[in-house]
């Protein structure tokens, strides 16, 4: 029998700390682009990958 989910909550926390760096960043990356922009750099190349996925299926 199927489940039908009619509502999803999802809780997240974001705390911003200054001292911490990125593991490894992105080849290509610049140095002048704020924490923000590259958050939101970084989730359209997913959203780009996953939509060309989606594509090539």
């Amino acid at each position: 029998m199927p489940i039908e989910i009619r509502e999803l909550v999802i809780k997240a926390t974001v705390v911003q700390d200054g001292a911490a760096s990125p593991a490894a960043p992105a080849p290509g990356n610049n140095n002048n682009v704020s924490p923000n922009e590259e958050i939101i750099n970084t989730c359209v190349e997913k959203v780009l990958e996953i939509i060309k996925d989606k594509n090539g299926r």
